[in-house]
């Protein structure tokens, strides 16, 4: 999973539109405009999102109303946290070895 979720947010369009879907729901419209993109791109990119599992849309009347899904970074969040362990205890140690109080091992 992590692989497709980042795989979605490799591409810098889809990692904008995941922005702004973190302020709040927006139209496909919405989110086409600032990237002056044509909806059947914004179609697209959003589409790869939504496979990810990351936004869903749903239609209101004629519009397509899309939705971030917040629980689908759950994931990435545990991952950043076991990263962010590692590296913090790895620095730590380090730290202690170049103030000499490690034994070097």
């Amino acid at each position: 999973m992590l692989t497709t979720t980042f795989g979605a947010l490799a591409d810098p369009t889809r990692l904008a539109i995941v922005s702004r879907l973190s302020r709040g729901d927006a139209t496909m419209g919405e989110l086409a405009e600032p990237h002056r993109i044509t909806l059947p791109a914004m179609t697209k990119h959003v589409g790869v999102l939504v496979d990810a599992g990351l936004v869903t849309r749903r239609k209101v009347g004629r519009t397509v109303v899309c939705t971030i899904r917040p629980e689908a970074f759950a994931e990435v969040e545990d991952w950043l946290g076991d990263v962010t362990t590692y590296w913090n205890s790895t620095f730590d140690r380090l730290e202690e070895l170049l103030r000499g109080g490690g034994d070097g091992t």
